[in-house]
């Protein structure tokens, strides 16, 4: 059985695939790397797809690449390098949310510094959705040309489309996103779940359906191009109202059906009431002031959230905030609870005030 692959040789001028993957049969750990480097951010965008979780994709992406450098020479060339990369990486997937291997339960036990209001609607399970850094995005959009190739890839992990394909079961899930999102054809799904096309196209239709029956979540349509003049407003506004504690401007941001959410807890608070009375009992109670550190995720603005403390001239992390914007207002408002997530986005877990 093979080992780790060996770490690859100085970048030049790529192979043909043919030549590298006959090099990597013959235990060539530099030509194997050189076939499957171009595959890597793709491939972590897809476990991420499946999983809703930046740190699953990448546990599973390293999976999938030690899998692939130990079934090498089972690799006769029948299919691209890529759906063969994806192949593996799918099942190894199914693999993971067919047992269970995602966040422990007891992550979910969110410890709130104050009681929470009644929410307008209760989950009946945490969401384990994680948000995915743009500068990873970044990656594979620059790969291919062009702006539409830029905005789909932004599209396609959008929370809202990241949120809807988590209640589908998990073998729906991989034939939408590689049908619908990927673009693969039928035959070639069949191949990678090892089934039908008359299952695949099956499978396809119950997902589609699934996902129409959803309510729907906070739209996009209409929202402002990502780094337009216009979003940058509402974002500055939106830093200038959060941190200043003022949740009457901060709600005069909102649209009427706005939704607050807090990943991994199971609650949701919609409407300006709702949305308001959170945000005055909870987030920007008297007392609490917080400073943003605007990025960016799965396309649209989020800020690293810092909590300020009177006692000590430290700022302290207090998780990820999303945003999704439809028109020139906010639509919804995401804050991912685990401060473990600042890490992901290159902040600390503490700065001097």
């Amino acid at each position: 059985m093979r080992g780790n692959p060996p770490e690859a040789s100085p970048a030049r001028g790529r192979r043909p695939a043919g030549e590298l993957a006959a090099l990597a049969r013959a235990g060539d750990g530099a030509a194997f790397q050189e076939l499957v480097e171009p595959y890597r951010h793709e491939l972590q965008v897809h476990c991420y797809r499946m999983l809703g979780s930046v740190q699953d994709a990448e546990d599973l992406l390293q999976e999938t690449l030690l899998a692939a450098w130990r079934g090498i020479g089972g690799y006769q060339e029948r299919a691209s390098v890529r759906t063969w990369l994806y192949r593996i990486a799918t099942n190894r997937c199914l693999n993971a949310l067919r047992a269970g291997a995602r966040r422990p339960p007891e992550q979910a036990a969110y410890r709130a510094e104050v009681p929470l209001p009644e929410p307008s609607h209760r989950r009946a399970e945490p969401s384990w959705l994680e948000p995915y850094p743009d500068v990873l995005l970044d990656e594979i959009a620059d790969r291919e040309p062009g702006p539409e190739a830029r905005y789909e890839a932004r599209e396609s992990v959008s929370l809202a489309f990241l949120a809807a394909l988590q209640h589908l079961p998990p073998r729906q899930r991989a034939v939408l996103v590689l049908r619908d999102v990927l673009g693969l054809r039928a035959p070639e799904v069949a191949d990678i779940l090892d089934t039908t096309e008359n299952a695949v196209t099956g499978a396809l239709k119950r997902a589609r359906r699934a996902l129409a029956g959803e309510p729907p979540g906070p739209g996009r349509e209409g929202a402002p191009l990502p780094n337009s003049a216009l979003e940058r407003r509402i974002v500055n506004d939106f830093i200038r109202a959060f941190e200043a504690g003022d949740v009457e401007a901060m709600v005069s941001l909102l649209t009427d059906d706005a939704l607050l959410t807090m990943p991994p807890l199971p609650l949701e608070y919609q409407g300006l009431d709702a949305v308001g009375n959170f945000l005055a009992t909870v987030a920007l109670r008297e007392g609490v002031r917080h400073v943003l550190i605007p990025t960016r995720a799965n396309g649209q603005p989020a800020f690293g959230c810092y909590l300020r403390d009177p006692h000590t001239p430290f700022l302290r992390a207090h998780g990820v905030l999303v945003l999704t914007l439809a028109g020139g207002r906010i639509a919804a408002i995401t804050r991912f609870v685990d401060n473990s997530l600042m890490r992901t986005f290159g902040f600390p877990r503490s700065l001097h005030a």
